[in-house]
C-alpha cells in the first residue's frame, strides 16, 4: 500500500485544491440537503478566508488527493477527492493537524454529513452541540452544524 504524505500547501497545489473542493463540497452539500448553496473554490477560498489558516495537502499515488486548513484550535477545512475516499487520506490529514494544533481542537460538521461525522468520531472527536445559522461564505442559506471537539 502506497504511503500518504502530508506537507504544507504550495501555490502549485492550487488547481488540485480547486478540483478536490468543488467535487467534494458538492457531495457534502448534497448530504446536508443544500445542493443550491454551492460556491466554487475560487470564491469560497476568499469568502471563507482559507489562507487565514495553515493549509496542508495529502499526496497519494503521486498527486494531491486531499487538503486541510487549520488554526491552533480549529480544523476549518478538510476535503478529500471523492474518487479517493475511504483510503485513509482524511485520517492522515487529521493526524497531521492534531500534531500541529493545540487542544482542544474543534471542527464543525454540516448536519447530514454522516461520513464526516463517522470519520471525526473514529478519530476521537465528540459532539458538543448542534446549532443553526447562516452558512459561512454563502449567507443566503441557513445551515445546521454539529460542533465537535477533541480534547487529548
Amino acid at each position: 500500500m502506497e504511503r500518504i504524505t502530508v506537507r504544507p500547501f504550495t501555490k502549485d497545489d492550487w488547481p488540485a485544491l480547486e478540483r478536490i473542493h468543488d467535487r467534494a463540497r458538492r457531495k457534502e452539500l448534497e448530504w446536508a440537503g443544500l445542493w443550491d448553496a454551492f460556491v466554487p473554490f475560487a470564491q469560497a477560498s476568499v469568502r471563507e478566508g482559507l489562507f487565514d489558516y495553515t493549509v496542508c495537502v495529502a499526496v497519494f499515488e503521486g498527486a494531491v488527493r486531499g487538503f486541510a486548513a487549520f488554526s491552533e484550535d480549529e480544523l476549518a477545512w478538510l476535503y478529500v477527492d471523492p474518487d479517493y475516499g475511504r483510503r485513509g487520506i482524511g485520517k492522515r490529514l487529521i493526524e497531521y493537524v492534531q500534531k500541529h494544533a493545540k487542544r482542544p481542537l474543534s471542527v464543525e460538521v454540516l448536519a447530514g454529513n454522516e461520513p464526516a461525522l463517522r470519520l471525526y468520531q473514529s478519530m476521537g472527536f465528540s459532539a458538543l452541540k448542534t446549532s443553526s445559522g447562516k452558512m459561512p461564505g454563502n449567507e443566503s442559506f441557513e445551515v445546521t452544524a454539529i460542533l465537535m471537539e477533541k480534547r487529548q
